[in-house]
C-alpha cells in the first residue's frame, strides 16, 4: 500500500477588508473580500501576505461556501510566491450563529479545507512550483479595534468588523 506522506509547510494568516457584495448570482452568493495584509511562518517560508489580491467567496444554495482566493507571498528574503487556492468551507448555520457571537468555535465542529498552488521565478522556492498541498482553515472573528480574529465568519460579517483567515498547509509527497 502507497503511504501519503505528508510535512508542514507554513502557517498563513490573512487579514481581510469588509466585504464587497456581488449579491445573488445563478450559482450562488458572491462575496468578495480583498486582502489587507498578513503573514506567513513556517520552517520553510517566513514572509508576509502583500494587500492586494482577494477571496472571493460564493455561498451556495446547500449552505457550503467555495472559497478562491489569490495572494501574494512576499518573503523575508525578498522573494515573490503567487498562491492561489480553491476550497470548500462547510459549517451549520448554528455553529456560524456562535461563530459571529465572539465565541471561539472548535474546528472539529464545520469543514474548511483548501488546496494551495504555487507559483514563483524564485530558484531558491522553485520547489514550491512542483508540490501539492492541503490547508486546514480555522474560523476566528477579529472584532472592532483588530483584537482577534476570523477567518470565516467573514460571509456574514456587519461593516465594521474585520476578519482574518488563518490556515495550516501541509505539503503531500510519494
Amino acid at each position: 500500500m502507497l503511504e501519503l506522506k505528508h510535512e508542514f509547510l507554513c502557517g498563513l494568516t490573512g487579514e481581510l477588508e469588509e466585504a464587497q457584495p456581488v449579491g445573488p448570482t445563478p450559482k450562488g452568493v458572491k462575496m468578495i473580500y480583498p486582502v489587507k495584509g498578513g503573514s506567513v511562518k513556517g520552517p520553510k517560508i517566513n514572509g508576509e501576505l502583500l494587500p492586494f489580491g482577494a477571496d472571493w467567496l460564493m455561498m451556495r444554495s446547500d449552505g457550503a461556501g467555495e472559497i478562491d482566493a489569490r495572494i501574494t507571498i512576499k518573503t523575508d528574503d525578498g522573494e515573490f510566491i503567487h498562491t492561489w487556492y480553491r476550497g470548500i468551507l462547510n459549517v451549520s448555520p448554528e455553529i456560524m450563529q456562535r461563530a459571529l457571537g465572539g465565541e471561539a468555535v472548535d474546528p472539529s465542529e464545520y469543514y474548511f479545507r483548501t488546496t494551495p498552488v504555487f507559483e514563483t521565478g524564485s530558484e531558491k522556492y522553485g520547489w514550491l512550483n512542483r508540490i501539492i498541498c492541503v490547508g486546514v482553515g480555522r474560523m476566528e472573528r477579529m472584532g472592532k479595534g483588530g483584537r482577534s480574529s476570523s477567518s470565516i465568519p467573514r460571509c456574514f460579517a456587519t461593516v465594521a468588523d474585520s476578519f482574518i483567515m488563518r490556515a495550516h498547509i501541509r505539503a503531500v509527497s510519494g
